[in-house]
């Protein structure tokens, strides 16, 4: 389907460097409709008030959906005492309990919320399905459906739902809170930047990029952004758009996501949106948005929201002693590698990374997850380092001995890295992640992006060279470590008890 919108000029203002950004320390003032409570007291009222609310938090089965997801619904129920009940497929909560049995209710609990999962036809399924846009066809149906039988039972048990929040890829959540007379909000689990660029393509500027999506190099200007080239732009908008790509239902997904953003504005009130970022980060994209009411809650992570019962993996954790193995290490002398959840890296790739890291003269830990594990590449000989299948990334991050974090630069791995105070080298794909790597490298100026070859593949030299690069003596080197230190600090002020992230989710309750 295509856009009715047609493309119009507005020239972009230029995007400032990181240091501009390390100079000013102030707070936005985001105008909502419901300030923020500004003392503790009032905080504490809300908690009194709402305990009797209960939360439907729903997400995509995929992991890099469900973290950030499942540290919101903790958030809540720690912070505001209300019930919180977490949905995700039948599918995934399985692999997040693997001990529950086969027969009988699927309902669990831990000692902050209760896990109920929905249906999305695939219930055995384990893995990308292998026609994905076939597939997002029965989850968006099945799943609505089941979703709102469990809003139904919820609601005959004495458990009625007062607002559903919903991540991305369930727009027909909103419908189906609709349907049952209950508010519900959007959670941006994506930097602010990228909801810009989404925002901005559904309301007017798609054209252009399906017009140019085969000239990578053509650039793109959208108001309050800086110039974009075609190649760095989300392929879900500049690819996905066409109906025989493998992604299209996804395309399809955003399109009517952003379609009942805009529906919902009305004279008195805005559409609402969490987003997992936070003010101080990013400032002049969260100004962006005058038609919607844009509420940063984060950086939401397990330690700092003393996360307790279970963590919402779907990945056995590794059971080598990564971080025994961590302490023996030297402070900011070791290489963390990994590439999230979905990423399969072949063969070639995984070999020159291996190479580098082995060649590089540094510790590493590298997540390899087991599907991932390709015959003929020896994991197992490494000399410098340790490979694991899956770690507690937030842990790892937060350990002296890690120095730096090759990533894929997925928004969980980079907003987590952000909050821990450690340097980046981006090697993006897809999705989000092109964007993430050039804000992290010339906007935030705490890492630096990984060039790969003319065949795609990211060549041992240059993660070599990456690596000397954010980890060395030098004063290019020195700059990051110390812009990571002022981000971590202000992720920190962002999320403290009293800190605008905070105040922005209690103010969300207080309108409920």
């Amino acid at each position: 389907m295509r856009s009715p919108y047609q493309y119009i000029t507005i020239k972009a203002h230029p995007q400032p460097h990181y240091f501009r950004a390390y100079q000013e320390t102030t707070t936005t003032k985001l105008k909502t409709k419901s300030r923020p409570p500004k003392t503790e007291s009032e905080l504490e009222f809300i908690r009194m008030e709402k305990q009797h609310l209960h939360f439907l938090v729903a997400t995509f089965p995929f992991q890099g959906h469900i973290n950030p997801a499942l540290h919101l619904a903790k958030r809540l129920a720690l912070n505001t005492g209300s019930q919180v009940t977490f949905s995700t497929t039948v599918s995934a909560h399985r692999r997040m309990f693997p001990s529950l049995s086969e027969i009988g209710s699927l309902e669990t609990q831990d000692e902050l919320i209760t896990y109920i999962p929905f249906s999305d036809g695939h219930d055995d399924n384990i893995g990308m399905p292998q026609d994905f846009n076939a597939y997002m066809s029965d989850f968006n149906h099945i799943g609505s459906q089941t979703l709102s039988e469990i809003i139904g039972s919820l609601a005959s048990s004495g458990r009625p739902v007062s607002c559903i929040i919903c991540t991305l890829l369930l727009p027909w959540a909103a419908d189906v809170a609709r349907d049952h007379n209950i508010p519900s909000a959007l959670y941006w689990i994506q930097p602010a930047t990228i909801f810009a660029i989404y925002y901005h393509y559904f309301n007017g500027y798609g054209g252009v990029v399906r017009s140019n999506h085969n000239d990578p190099s053509y650039v793109v200007e959208l108001p309050g952004l800086p110039p974009y080239k075609i190649k760095d732009l989300p392929n879900f908008v500049t690819q996905a758009f066409q109906e025989e790509d493998q992604f299209h239902s996804i395309y399809l997904s955003f399109s009517q996501l952003f379609q009942t953003l805009l529906k919902q504005r009305t004279d008195k009130s805005k559409p609402l949106v969490l987003i997992n970022t936070f003010a101080a980060l990013e400032k002049k994209e969260l100004a962006i948005f005058t038609e919607l009411e844009m509420l940063p809650i984060g950086p939401l992570l397990p330690l700092m929201i003393e996360e307790s019962g279970n963590g919402g993996s779907l990945f056995r954790h590794d059971e080598k002693g990564y971080l025994e193995w961590l302490d023996s290490k030297p402070q900011k002398s070791v290489v963390y590698m990994s590439f999230g959840s979905l990423a399969n890296v072949k063969k070639d790739q995984l070999e020159e990374l291996l190479n580098a890291l082995e060649d590089c003269e540094k510790p590493y830990i590298w997540v390899v997850r087991k599907d991932n594990r390709i015959e003929g590449v020896d994991f197992e000989c490494v000399k410098n380092g340790m490979v694991v299948e899956w770690c507690n990334q937030v842990k790892v991050l937060s350990h002296s001995s890690v120095g730096c974090f090759v990533t894929h630069c997925g928004w969980n791995s980079v907003s987590e890295s952000i909050a821990c105070g450690v340097v980046m080298v981006g090697a993006p794909r897809l999705s989000d992640q092109t964007i993430n790597a050039r804000l992290i490298e010339e906007v935030w100026g705490v890492g630096v992006r990984a060039e790969v070859g003319e065949d795609g593949v990211l060549k041992k030299k240059e993660l070599i060279r990456c690596l000397d690069l954010v980890m060395g003596d030098g004063e290019a080197a020195a700059q990051m470590r110390k812009m990571a230190m002022f981000w971590k600090e202000k992720a920190g002020e962002a999320t403290s008890k009293d800190g605008l992230s905070d105040r922005n989710l209690m103010a969300f309750v207080n309108r409920i």
